[in-house]
């Protein structure tokens, strides 16, 4: 009669219960890696702190299909600008170019940039005429710019800087959804969705800031009527108030004390350049 006995060894690869094949550990290892990886490439593209080439700066400038390569361009000849970079001044048609592009974002950045080289040819002249862009923001950063210049054209546009941005409907309808008062915004940023019989309206955000109202979801609005006020945030605030130190006159100060006070979204920096602007408004009225 045969007897049980103990199986041979055997050569199979096949794991232990429970345990994993070293080709499952391979893909394991190799899933892991690529969930590492995507996020540092997704940064690595676009990350305006990586250093480009002069060929890719040039090539970045013209990819219209890709307006943040030309926004992360123009910040590197910003930086080569402040750095007092002669090397910089070979794309200066660019940035005369650049003015009129259809992105905002581009156009606000463009804008920003000329400001940093007052002798640029061309600069003067092209950021007076964005004081009359479509976007506050651009009109904003030219008179910002301009002031570098030595020019106070652009004081009522820095004045509007100051002030809270309403957001009105392009439409009869009823809001869909709506963000909360309270909440911070960039620029751009969804407030609310309007329906106008069937299309869908994305209403967004003109400057970045916080919400201070809005229309809540269900609300009916008429073409043309307020959806949402928004505050403008601490850094433009600060800016605007760094550019009226330099050529604010006496009728601003009504649009400057409010950042003078305590309150709570105002910075402690905003409220110092605010006590400051208007003393060197003062001294320089002699009141």
């Amino acid at each position: 009669m045969p007897t049980n006995s103990v199986p041979a060894a055997t050569t199979d690869a096949s794991p232990p219960k429970g345990g994993m094949s070293r080709t499952q550990k391979l893909l394991f290892f190799l899933a892991a890696w690529l969930i590492c990886l995507m996020p540092f490439l997704f940064w690595w593209n676009t990350w305006f702190g990586r250093k480009l080439s002069d060929q890719q700066l040039t090539e970045y400038l013209h990819d219209t299909k890709k307006p943040r390569h030309i926004q992360q361009a123009l910040v590197q000849v910003g930086e080569l600008i402040t750095r007092h970079d002669a090397t910089a001044k070979q794309w200066y048609p660019d940035l005369v170019r650049l003015a009129s592009d259809p992105v905002e974002e581009v156009r606000n950045t463009d804008a920003w940039v000329m400001g940093q080289d007052t002798t640029g040819t061309g600069f003067h002249e092209i950021l007076l005429k964005m004081l009359n862009d479509p976007s506050q923001m651009v009109r904003g950063n030219a008179a910002l710019s301009l002031v570098r210049f030595g020019d106070a054209t652009g004081r009522p546009q820095i004045l509007a800087l100051l002030q809270p941005a309403q957001v009105t409907s392009p439409d009869i309808g009823r809001i869909l959804d709506s963000d909360h008062p309270g909440t911070a915004i960039h620029q751009g940023g969804l407030i609310a969705k309007l329906q106008s019989g069937q299309q869908t309206t994305e209403i967004r955000s003109p400057i970045p800031g916080r919400i201070r109202s809005v229309a809540g979801t269900g609300a009916s609005i008429a073409a043309g009527a307020e959806i949402a006020i928004i505050d403008p945030a601490n850094e433009q605030v600060w800016e605007a108030l760094r550019a009226l130190y330099l050529i604010g006159q006496p009728e601003d100060l009504p649009a400057i004390r409010p950042y003078e006070r305590d309150l709570p979204d105002i910075s402690n920096d905003v409220r110092q350049q605010a006590v400051e602007t208007e003393q060197a408004i003062r001294k320089r009225s002699g009141s």
